[in-house]
């Protein structure tokens, strides 16, 4: 079955930066397009972007565009997120992503604070 395992997630400064992993298994990872999600206390969840299959194209909220980068290594079957110049605003739990014939996946998620 369809697995993600986030990890990376901590509390760090404002200005610092983080990198995010996603370990994907239960499925063909180089086929499919990933995405990270993030979800900050009583918001909805949000799109942060997403890689494609072969890496090769990657898009990104405006609100961290400049900042996040997203890559992936389709030999490990993960998803990076690479957070720097990080913002209190940028505080959430943050999740991968996988759609697959309409169907969302999740993983549990991992805590990023941003404070001082």
């Amino acid at each position: 079955q369809v697995q993600l395992v986030e990890s990376g997630g901590g509390l760090v400064q404002p200005g610092g930066s983080l990198r995010l992993s996603c370990a994907a298994s239960g499925f063909i990872f180089s086929v499919y397009r990933m995405s990270w999600y993030r979800q900050a206390p009583g918001k909805g969840r949000e799109l942060v972007g997403d890689i494609r299959s072969d890496g090769g194209s990657t898009n990104y909220a405006e609100s961290v565009k400049g900042r996040f980068t997203i890559s992936r290594d389709n030999d490990k079957d993960t998803v990076y997120l690479q957070m720097n110049s990080l913002k209190p605003e940028d505080t959430a739990v943050y999740y991968c992503n996988v759609r697959q014939f309409r169907r969302d996946y999740w993983g549990q998620g991992t805590q990023v604070t941003v404070s001082s």
